[in-house]
């Protein structure tokens, strides 16, 4: 597939269509409840026992918001909240039954939602979309690798190896 690279244009307006349907993902995340309860339901169930900072990581969010949600959604008995045993000034959250039963119930709303807004494209096109968005994950991977500076110390680096 190698050839012809993609004008500047062309990434131009695919950045802009990126950034576009990014911002709406994100402003879906923060402010619909469903939305905001999903994305930490589901990151609570990818990593159980984990802390509250580390829900903050992984959602780009200031820790106090995930105080606060962690606090509601134990409140409603969705998580628990355990005392962390290395770091007393912590505590690590995981799933109950009912979190893991609201996760899937947000999941599949979310996928009727999407699936509402493809109602009128081919299967191909579907598949397509997704084949193309994982292709350029692995090539933002890819990219990263490339210009990640080699391990150890830059001092100590042969000059050749060492950045201007």
């Amino acid at each position: 597939m190698g050839g012809v690279k993609a004008s500047r244009d062309d990434v131009r307006a695919m950045v802009a269509a990126l950034f576009v349907t990014n911002a709406a993902l994100d402003r879906a995340r923060r402010q619909k409840k469903g939305a905001s309860t999903l994305s930490v339901l589901q990151v609570i169930a990818a990593a159980p026992g984990i802390r509250p900072s580390e829900i903050a990581g992984a959602q780009d969010v200031h820790p106090s918001q995930v105080t606060r949600q962690v606090r509601e959604l134990e409140n409603l008995g969705l998580v628990q909240v355990t005392a962390d045993t290395a770091d007393k000034r912590s505590c690590r959250v995981t799933l109950t039954a009912a979190g893991a039963g609201e996760l899937h119930s947000l999941t599949e709303q979310g996928l009727d939602r999407f699936a509402s807004f493809v109602a009128d494209w081919e299967p191909e096109e579907v598949r397509m979309l997704t084949s193309l968005l994982k292709k350029l994950e692995e090539s933002k991977a890819a990219a990263a690798a490339r210009q990640r500076p080699p391990p150890g110390r830059h001092w100590a680096r042969p000059a050749a190896l060492k950045d201007d």
